[in-house]
């Protein structure tokens, strides 16, 4: 696991410094996907391998100055670029494994997670830990500004049935690991899976 860390790291950090620049768009499909998760004023919520703190904003929004906003990531320069652009005002900042998080079990109301599945060292596993740190009921939302089809495209491949995200294979994976997949979009302009935890598990 170590070394999927490092190579996380060193893809994300030799790309923190302009990745918002790649990206300028996006920020109306963050605010959307987080409006869809359903948060309250005064709910708990992670965003989850928050890279440079897009979605903090909106989910701040959403919960209101009564509310706490957590973001996590693995990558150091993320976090500084996250920081630099003024979204630490937004939620804490916090250098950290989504595999090992430092929060009590069900401490959260939510997790949100933009383009995170694909980097997860041991899915199953790590979105157990997920749910962990969620209340039974609580919401989780995997998120890309684009689908599956259009990322494939962008990384010059094709999408494969063994692809984390195709619902045939996500429902069940989440399934197994707690979680309830309620919504499933995946087209050109957007992918959004949301799921709520089931209780007892």
């Amino acid at each position: 696991m170590a070394d999927d860390h490092t190579k996380v790291q060193e893809f994300f950090g030799a790309r923190a410094a302009g990745w918002d620049s790649r990206f300028p768009d996006d920020g109306p499909a963050y605010a959307a996907a987080v409006a869809d998760l359903g948060l309250r004023p005064g709910d708990r919520v992670l965003d989850a391998g928050c890279g440079t703190g897009r979605a903090l904003e909106p989910l701040r929004a959403a919960v209101g100055p009564r509310g706490s906003v957590i973001g996590v990531d693995l990558t150091p320069e993320m976090l500084r670029e996250a920081a630099r652009a003024g979204r630490g005002g937004s939620g804490l900042l916090v250098l950290g494994d989504v595999a090992r998080l430092p929060l009590r079990s069900g401490s959260l109301d939510a997790v949100f997670g933009a383009g995170l599945i694909s980097h997860l060292p041991d899915p199953a596993e790590n979105l157990r830990e997920l749910g962990r740190v969620v209340r039974p009921g609580g919401a989780l939302a995997l998120f890309h500004p684009i689908g599956r089809a259009a990322l494939a495209a962008r990384h010059g491949r094709a999408i494969t049935d063994d692809d984390l995200r195709a619902e045939p294979n996500l429902r069940p994976l989440l399934a197994g690991s707690g979680w309830r997949l309620t919504s499933y979009t995946d087209r050109d302009d957007r992918f959004l899976a949301l799921a709520v935890r089931e209780a007892g598990s």
